[in-house]
C-alpha cells in the first residue's frame, strides 16, 4: 500500500488480486445480497484508492482493509435496520426446514449433509450482526480475535465474547432446528 501511495500502480494490482475474493465473500456472507455485496465491495476499494496518499502503516494492510469494510457494513446496517431486529424473511424462515429436505427426503449422506449445511446457513443468518461478523471473520477468514477486535474497533474481550456467543447460539439453533425438522432422521 505504501508503494501504491507513491504511485506504483502495479502494487495496487497485487493488493487487489490478493484480497479481492476474500473481501467479496466477506460482504456476500454478511449481507446475503450479491448486488449489495458488490456495491459495498466496490466502495471499499474506492476508499482504499482515495486513501492511498495518506495511508500510514499502523497495522497490517489486511486489518486496515477489513476495518474499512466493517465500517461500511455497519453504516449500511444502521441505515437500514436496528442491529437487534431480524428481517421479515428471516423471521419466516425460523420455523421452516429447508425446502430440499421437505420436497425429497431420502436418508442418504449427500442429502443429510445438504440439510445440515442449510441449517447452519439459516442459523448464521439469524445471528446478531456483530456476532455474525466476528464468527465469519474467525471461521471463514481465519482471523484471530485480536485482528477482529482491531477491525471492529472493540476490545479483545468483546470480540472473544462475540465469537463465543455466536458458537453457542449456532449450536442451540442447529440443535433446535434439527430436532424440530428431522424427528425420523435420527
Amino acid at each position: 500500500m505504501l508503494s501504491y501511495g507513491r504511485g506504483d500502480i502495479e502494487a495496487f494490482e497485487r493488493l487487489y488480486l490478493k484480497h479481492k475474493g476474500a473481501l467479496y465473500r466477506y460482504f456476500v456472507r454478511q449481507m446475503g445480497d450479491k448486488q449489495l455485496a458488490e456495491d459495498l465491495y466496490q466502495e471499499t476499494w474506492s476508499r482504499v484508492i482515495k486513501a492511498a496518499s495518506t495511508y500510514q502503516h499502523s497495522a497490517k494492510f489486511t486489518t486496515w482493509l477489513y476495518r474499512i469494510a466493517h465500517n461500511l457494513l455497519i453504516d449500511h446496517v444502521r441505515a437500514v435496520k436496528p442491529l437487534s431486529e431480524f428481517t421479515e424473511e428471516q423471521q419466516q424462515d425460523m420455523g421452516q426446514e429447508p425446502q430440499a429436505l421437505a420436497d425429497s427426503y431420502r436418508p442418504d449422506v449427500e442429502l443429510m449433509q445438504a440439510y445440515k449445511a442449510s441449517l447452519l446457513k439459516t442459523c448464521i443468518g439469524l445471528l446478531p450482526q456483530v456476532q455474525k461478523e466476528a464468527f465469519l471473520l474467525n471461521m471463514e477468514m481465519g482471523f484471530t480475535a485480536a485482528v477482529i477486535s482491531d477491525i471492529a474497533g472493540v476490545t479483545l474481550e468483546a470480540t472473544k465474547s462475540r465469537i463465543r456467543y455466536a458458537h453457542r447460539s449456532l449450536k442451540d439453533c442447529v440443535a433446535a432446528k434439527w430436532q424440530g425438522g428431522s424427528h425420523e432422521i435420527q
